[in-house]
């Protein structure tokens, strides 16, 4: 039998699960089983907890559906322990370095029949700034009752705050109660029935606060599950004959529960407050103890109106505050005097149901996923209008017939206040309002492998240019759909961009002309680029560096061509960046497409890529054509920006760490070669799962139509996918 037993429900936390776990198995005490509970073993946290168990035979996960909820799930990996002692951890917390020593320590200190040891805990932030919770005051120091320590009800206390004995837990039937608020309820009943608690002043566990918020705070009509909870406690609490001196305080603790909900009447529905107002009033006086006094000042006012019914007087209450609140309400305007008020105006105006907005690269152009979807509409949502925000030098590059605004004119914020959708591969203006309605779909462009949003925090050069993540994040609780090409990419994007978003794992849709385009296209692009012909084209696409300034190029690019073979010749893209490369002529073999507005046409015309870390690595991975990575600082990129894993582990194909590598591969062949292949085969399983050609289709069905999630294509499995045309094309030029 184990020491403990630590359960780990994991629904929504995908991204953040492998902290959890790590924090688990990097425990100096080792004594213990690990049980993640899962939606299904196909779900993102299911795929990850799976991979930990086939690593770590401590590691064993069960199933329980996210409809059931989180007490059940809770159940179900409390169903499924063998431990001494009981432990509850939330997917996205961690337990901090030694707690399980210091656990074991402490109850062998007490004694093995010890029901329920509390321990303390801290809060932490996004930006990891801790704050401490206060410490477990006015308990004894040893093993007491919990009439020795009455305010110690277990109302207050999560149920990752404590370690369970499980035969008590056994012995006594306890289990999470169903739907919402489980800790109210699970905590009054497991105080109400232990006999023999003790305290442990060290902190174990480190809470992640979720920047929305707890789901217990959003309106809904799960807020009346809040009073099932706390009549259950009381309940119980007249059965076992508690005394007065035990209920009070127990009643008083749930009852501030209950009016922070009365107090915020956003978190109701509206037919619904005057309800849970009435019935939480009516426990209010059923289940008062003799002697309970209101605290005093303002909240004992609300105790006294809830106790006498007063809805409309409590109402009458809390209107001044709501109205100030909206008062300090601003709404963030765009600079100019006049297109302010216009676009002020324009938000009093209904939101036009047919009209979208996209946007690339912060107005670059035509490009990328919006350009996809955009296009895509056009066929599907032929009623829905199109309107693609540019800087204006990109205008002259725009496609024929496209209608576009320029950023920062009056159109253009005339079209954001009112568009039903609003697409970007970026983000929007920090100026532009989140209206009730509206729909923002976040696109992504590219699969990340360098840290990402807030996890950039703990890297100062980029940290200080990416700016306040405050603002970041306000951005981020726009969206409302975030699209992802892969599983490690849905992941990431948890971590690096925490919003309430639904992640949309439908591929990328610049991606699908990698499974459409023919030989025609492929032949098109090449001459448009200048390629000539009977020659493999090497796109050689270097990312940015945040260590330096201005494009370098990183490779002697002449020197290059002229130690590969004279087979070759050099497709230059900069990072988007640059408006060009640094390229000199190279005699006709170095040619520039930094300025081509398409990278997937650059793709198509490619051979073979080079490439250091740039994603566009992940995006060529579909065409099944040979990469090659050239890595010359990837210990001094991983120092100054982070990797979310180690690309020279899991490479796409061969790494070069010299310019003399790079051209010997080619030079002979083993870029094209077997190993080469064996390396590509296994990125694309793992970076190629949800591109099949159709993710423009699934994106335009779901989101502009309106259709339901069993209704959209399904991803087409990769070992299923027919290869591009453009692709064997282009093999055969060699």
């Amino acid at each position: 039998m184990p020491r403990f037993s630590i359960v780990v429900p994991t629904h929504a936390v995908a991204g953040r699960l492998s902290q959890a776990l790590d924090s688990v198995l990097g425990q100096s005490f080792g004594d213990f089983e690990l049980i993640p509970v899962c939606d299904a073993p196909d779900s993102p946290a299911g795929t990850v907890a799976a991979a930990y168990a086939e690593r770590d035979s401590r590691v064993a996960p069960v199933q329980s559906p996210s409809s059931a909820g989180l007490g059940e799930a809770r159940n179900t990996g409390a169903g499924a322990a063998t431990g001494a002692y009981l432990l509850f951890l939330d997917g996205d917390d961690v337990l901090t370095p030694g707690a399980l020593g210091a656990l074991d320590a402490r109850l062998q200190e007490l004694g093995e029949d010890v029901d329920v040891l509390y321990f303390e805990h801290e809060r932490v932030h996004w930006w990891d700034v801790e704050t401490s919770t206060p410490p477990l005051l006015g308990t004894p120091g040893g093993v007491f009752t919990p009439e020795q320590a009455p305010r110690l009800t277990g109302v207050a206390l999560p149920a990752w705050s404590a370690a369970y004995r499980r035969d008590f837990l056994a012995e006594h039937r306890l289990a999470f109660p169903p739907r919402h608020f489980t800790d109210v309820g699970w905590g009054g009943l497991v105080t109400l029935t232990a006999r023999r608690v003790a305290v442990l002043r060290t902190v174990v566990v480190r809470h992640l606060l979720r920047r929305q918020g707890s789901r217990l705070n959003a309106p809904g009509e799960h807020q009346l599950d809040l009073l099932d909870q706390v009549e259950l406690v009381l309940i119980r609490a007249v059965e076992q004959g508690l005394p007065a001196e035990r209920v009070r305080p127990l009643f008083g603790q749930l009852f501030t529960v209950v009016l922070k909900t009365a107090a915020h009447p956003e978190r109701l529905p509206a037919r619904r407050r005057r309800t849970f107002f009435r019935r939480a009033g009516a426990l209010y006086r059923r289940h008062r103890p003799a002697g309970y006094r209101p605290p005093p000042g303002s909240l004992g006012v609300q105790h006294r109106l809830l106790a006498a019914g007063a809805y409309s007087a409590f109402r009458a209450l809390r209107g001044a505050n709501r109205a100030a609140a909206k008062a300090a309400v601003r709404v963030p305007r765009p600079r100019m005097l006049r297109t302010r008020a216009l676009y002020a105006a324009n938000l009093r105006r209904a939101l036009d149901e047919n009209l979208a907005v996209y946007c690339a690269y912060w107005g670059r152009g035509y490009a990328c996923n919006p350009a996809a979807i955009h296009a895509k509409a056009g066929e599907l949502a032929p009623h829905i209008r199109s309107v693609f925000l540019v800087e204006p030098e990109a205008v002259p590059e725009l496609p024929p017939g496209l209608d576009y605004a320029v950023l920062g004119s009056h159109r253009s914020w005339e079209v954001l206040a009112r568009a039903k959708y609003l697409i970007n591969n970026a983000n929007f203006a920090d100026a532009v309002v989140k209206r009730p309605g509206s729909v923002h779909v976040q696109t992504q462009h590219g699969t990340p492998l360098k840290k990402m949003g807030v996890d950039q925090s703990t890297y100062p050069v980029v940290a200080a240019a990416t700016g306040s993540f405050a603002k970041l994040l306000t951005r981020v609780d726009r969206w409302d759909y975030n699209l992802s090409a892969n599983r490690h990419s849905t992941q990431m994007w948890e971590r690096a961009f925490p919003g309430a978003y639904e992640a949309l794992e439908y591929g990328y849709p610049r991606n699908d002309v990698y499974y459409t385009a023919t030989a025609d296209d492929v032949a098109r692009v090449r001459r448009s680029l200048g390629v000539p012909d009977g020659v493999k084209a090497l796109l050689y696409a270097p990312t940015h560096r945040d260590y330096s300034t201005g494009f370098d190029a990183r490779l002697d690019l002449e020197a290059f061509c002229e130690a590969a073979g004279e087979d070759f010749v050099v497709l230059l893209r900069a990072h988007y960046f640059y408006d060009e490369g640094a390229a000199r002529s190279g005699g006709g073999r170095i040619i520039d497409v930094t300025r081509h507005r398409s990278s997937e046409d650059v793709c198509l015309a490619a051979d073979a890529l080079i490439t250091d870390y740039s994603s566009i690595m992940f995006d060529y991975a579909n065409l099944d054509r040979p990469i090659v990575v050239y890595a010359d600082d990837w210990d001094v990129y991983q120092e100054t920006r982070g990797s979310y894993f180690d690309l020279m582990e899991a490479p796409p194909g061969p790494v070069a760490r010299t310019p003399d590598e790079l051209a010997r591969v080619f030079r002979d062949g083993s870029y094209a070669g077997p190993d080469s292949a064996a390396l590509r085969a296994r990125f694309r399983e793992r970076f190629c799962q949800f591109d099949d050609g159709r993710a423009a289709e699934r994106v335009v069905r779901r989101v502009l139509l309106g259709e339901p999630p069993e209704a959209i294509p399904p991803v087409l499995p990769l070992a299923e996918r027919v290869p591009a045309p453009a692709a064997s094309t282009l093999v055969v030029r060699s």
